[in-house]
């Protein structure tokens, strides 16, 4: 049941195992390697061919694709301003992808990465991170066969991991729904 205004777990959960599930068909060019940060001072607003940023403008993007204010999503790399300390990157990672949006209510972040380790070690690590931000983790461990993992704060924040493990390589997507006040 979904009650207007309060997220429900199993419909993140939902939309994150179709996210891991897209992005484990694409390998990236060196798993394993360090994570991919942005620096403060790059800042992009519009589509950029050889970045792969959008920053979102309220208008269309050169790609065509409508984009709300304050939105923006990056392939290879953290977007500028990406809340790390509430969606850290594991330590070994390679980030993917990664998208922001403080203006949207509630904020929304997510990150796609992928490592050379077992789903179990993934899923230890953001639920160690998520616990020590006062999440509570929601009971049940995997949608459709697939790890998948909600965490609640409060009525209204939620963040979910998900992972699918291939030939060594876990691609996980870690999506945050959290109030804009909370993020950091």
């Amino acid at each position: 049941m979904k009650l207007f205004g309060k997220p429900q777990p199993h419909a993140l959960a939902a939309l994150a195992v179709g996210a891991v599930l897209a992005t484990a068909a694409c390998s990236p060019a060196s798993p394993g390697s360090p994570a991919t940060t942005s620096t403060p001072s790059e800042t992009t607003t519009s589509a950029s061919p050889t970045s792969g940023t959008l920053a979102a403008s309220g208008t269309t993007s050169a790609s065509g694709i409508p984009s709300e204010p304050g939105a923006s999503a990056t392939v290879g790399a953290l977007v500028p301003g990406f809340p790390q300390a509430l969606i850290p990157v594991m330590p070994g990672a390679t980030v993917v992808s990664s998208s922001f949006d403080k203006s949207a209510t509630p904020a929304t972040a997510a990150l796609v990465g992928s490592i050379k380790s077992p789903t179990a070690e993934v899923v230890a690590f953001y639920t160690q991170a998520f616990d020590a931000q006062g999440f509570k983790a929601v009971p049940g461990d995997a949608v459709e066969g697939t790890a998948s993992k909600d965490f609640l704060r409060g009525d209204q924040e939620m963040v979910n991991i998900a992972v699918v493990e291939t030939a060594g390589v876990s691609t996980f997507t870690v999506g945050a729904n959290v109030a804009a006040g909370s993020i950091k």
